[in-house]
Formats: structure tokens, C-alpha cells, sequence
């Protein structure tokens, strides 16, 4: 739990029974561990290192082109259903930490996107339902390994190296956030703003993307779904604009807060 410039530790007071922020979710936990803040250690902010916000999800779900200023960007047509494609946990780093560019690239690219939790399991989940399935709200970078991505039709490989996909910093619960849909998405890349768009220019909402993938899997509590990034991507810039060592790139969100991460050479 975030107060201020201070993090209380909520898992050294619960940490028999709810080790991690997925395991408090899995067990329908959050305001009993939420109740416990008071005896709960106080830590500087500068003084911790991040993880990803969820560090061993059942699985990352990322749903591609879905703004029309990325589908429009990039050349592809409209489709009747979401473009769905999967991360590795593995794959996957915290708020502060470098983004690492792969020693087989130099075509590294940043994805701001909202990132929803899933709080609850289901299949077949109704639209009108989707919203009792969200546990919170946080932030992604899908970082892309370009020319990798483009080796097949299929995004998987670039999409996949080893900490390129940052989540985080924090979970803020739907009752905090409110309604998305005028809040604006916003990503940096050393301070200059590369992308810029409102939640509800998304071409498929939320529940849409629940009701579609809950069609073809179980979502599970602490499942992760990064909802789509908007036009602006490096790639499609003349000339490109791929991420280099020293870059800093920040996702932010209205009412949520930011994604900070640095970019670093595979070592």
C-alpha cells in the first residue's frame, strides 16, 4: 500500500496467509489486507525495488491494435474481434527498472497501454459482467522487438524478450479510479509525449475484451490484461524512433500515477 512517499508492508503482517498482492486476489482478500495497514512496517519509496506488480500471473493477455490511430498507423484492416496475443511472465520487469534492449536488435519499441487485473474467474463472462471480474487497474509498456515481431505473422517472438514488458507501478481498485473512459493514456520518451489518447478511443472496451477472452480461456484471478496501446509507436514515426541505453520512457495514466522505466544494452 502506497501512502505518499512511503510504502507500507503489507505482506510482512500477512505474510502466512497472503504472501503476495495475487494471493490476497485469489483469496478475495484486499480489504482484510487493506484493514491490516496499521501494523504494517513504513518504507521510503526510494528505498525499495520494484517488481512487476504481478510477478507470476497464470497468464498475460495483450490485445493488439486497438486504437484507430494504431490500427491505421500500422496498415491493418478492421476486424469484427479483438487481435489477442500472449506474454511470458518472464518476460516481464517493475516500475524503475531498465528495459533491456536485446543484443540480436536494435529495433526496440515502446507500447503504453492500461493494464487490467483480473480479480475474479470465470468463462463466458457477459460484457454486463466484466466489470465484478476486475480485482484493479495498473500500467504497461509491451515493449516490441520489432524486427522480430515482423519475422512471421505471428507476434509471439517479439513480444517475449527477456525484460521488455514492464508492469506497474501499483494497483489502484476500480472504486479508486472511477470511470476510464475520459481518462487520458500518455507515454514519454525523455519527456517528449509520443502518445496521447483517451480511454474511450479504445475500438474494443473493456468488457468487450473479457467477454472475447474469457470465450477462448478461464480467466483466473491475477491474470493480466494490457488492453492495447494508441498511434504514436516508434516504429511508425519517419524516422523511427526506437528506444537506445539512457533513454527513459513513462507511461501515465489520469488519477493512477506512472510507469517509469530506463533503457538499458543486454549485458
Amino acid at each position: 500500500m502506497i501512502e505518499g512517499d512511503e510504502v507500507l508492508d503489507l505482506g510482512s503482517v500477512l505474510r502466512d496467509r497472503y504472501p503476495d498482492l495475487k494471493s490476497a486476489i485469489v483469496a478475495g482478500a484486499l480489504q482484510q489486507v487493506g484493514e491490516s495497514a496499521s501494523e504494517a512496517p513504513r518504507h521510503k519509496l526510494s528505498a525499495i525495488t520494484w517488481l512487476p506488480l504481478i510477478p507470476n500471473p497464470d497468464k498475460i493477455l495483450c490485445i493488439g491494435l486497438n486504437y484507430e490511430t494504431h490500427r491505421k498507423e500500422t496498415g491493418r484492416t478492421e476486424v469484427e474481434n479483438p487481435t489477442v496475443f500472449a506474454r511470458h511472465a518472464n518476460s516481464q520487469i517493475g516500475h524503475l527498472a531498465n528495459i533491456i534492449r536485446p543484443r540480436v536488435s536494435q529495433d526496440l519499441d515502446f507500447e503504453g497501454e492500461v493494464a487490467v487485473i483480473i480479480g475474479k474467474p470465470g468463462r463466458y463472462i457477459s460484457r454486463d459482467a466484466a466489470w465484478d471480474h476486475i480485482a484493479g487497474y495498473s500500467l504497461y509498456n509491451d515493449g516490441s522487438v520489432r524486427d522480430f515481431q515482423r519475422h512471421t505473422h505471428q507476434f509471439h517472438p517479439g513480444k517475449n524478450f527477456p525484460n521488455t514488458g514492464a508492469l506497474g507501478p501499483w494497483m489502484v481498485t476500480p472504486d479508486e479510479l472511477g470511470d476510464l473512459g475520459k481518462l487520458r493514456l500518455q507515454t514519454r520518451v525523455n519527456g517528449q509525449v509520443v502518445q496521447d489518447a483517451l480511454i474511450e478511443q479504445m475500438i474494443f472496451d473493456i468488457p468487450r475484451q473479457i467477454e472475447y477472452c474469457s470465450t477462448f480461456t478461464r480467466l483466473e484471478p491475477g491474470d493480466v490484461i494490457a488492453t492495447g496501446t494508441p498511434g504514436g509507436v516508434g516504429a511508425k514515426r519517419n524516422p523511427p524512433l526506437w528506444l537506445k541505453p539512457g533513454d527513459t520512457v513513462e507511461v501515465e495514466l489520469d488519477r493512477l500515477g506512472v510507469l517509469r522505466n530506463g533503457v538499458a544494452d543486454e549485458g
